[in-house]
């Protein structure tokens, strides 16, 4: 097994497609042993995902139509990187505040996970948000289109995590926050990250 990784390098690069959230490109790259391969994905602006986690150990969910799937879907909290130049804590209490009518006292950074790096440049930040008090009632956001069925409930976590295990939560930040959250909880809190440590590259 050779030291030395082979440096995949794209030697031309077109735009398929192009969205407010995502866009199609196709890469033509260099492959281990000579020649080069067109390998086509969906760049994505990114997202962020929020375990609000109460004193009482429950965690927040909201039931969510997703048409991709046809069908709805348990999961946290969450939205795209979408506000130019917003810091990504910010983002998060904003979905926090718009999907789920909360504020956190205190916000940490549970995980990040490519989304699905098999056609995707997705990443998603998943923070952990805990002192939570409820948004007044005259500044909560007006709910549209499929958040205006949005059914937001709260779980002791242990009971999110057998759902998990269930596979009756399977939106994958959903996964990966509660598991971390249950690990982060094991251990005290203490491996959580500060809000503002750098992405992944």
């Amino acid at each position: 097994m050779s030291a030395v990784e082979h440096r995949y390098e794209v030697t031309e690069h077109r735009e398929i497609w192009s969205g407010r959230i995502f866009s199609l490109v196709s890469d033509d790259v260099t492959m281990p042993g000579g020649g080069t391969a067109a390998r086509n994905y969906v760049r994505h602006v990114g997202a962020v995902a929020v375990v609000a986690l109460d004193d009482a150990g429950q965690v927040v969910l909201i039931r969510q139509y997703r048409h991709p799937v046809g069908r709805h879907l348990w999961e946290l909290p969450a939205g795209l990187m979408d506000v130019s130049g917003e810091d990504l804590a910010a983002a998060a209490a904003r979905e926090l505040a718009e999907e789920a009518d909360l504020t956190a006292g205190a916000v940490d950074v549970l995980v990040d996970l490519h989304s699905s790096p098999g056609f995707s440049n997705e990443v998603v930040r998943v923070f952990l948000a805990r002192d939570l008090a409820d948004v007044p009632a005259d500044q909560r956001h007006d709910r549209r289109d499929e958040e205006a069925d949005l059914q937001v409930v709260r779980i002791d976590l242990d009971e999110a995590v057998r759902m998990v295990l269930a596979g009756e939560i399977t939106n994958a930040s959903c996964v990966a926050g509660l598991l971390a959250a249950a690990r982060a909880r094991e251990t005290g809190f203490a491996e959580l990250r500060r809000p503002d440590a750098p992405l992944p590259r």
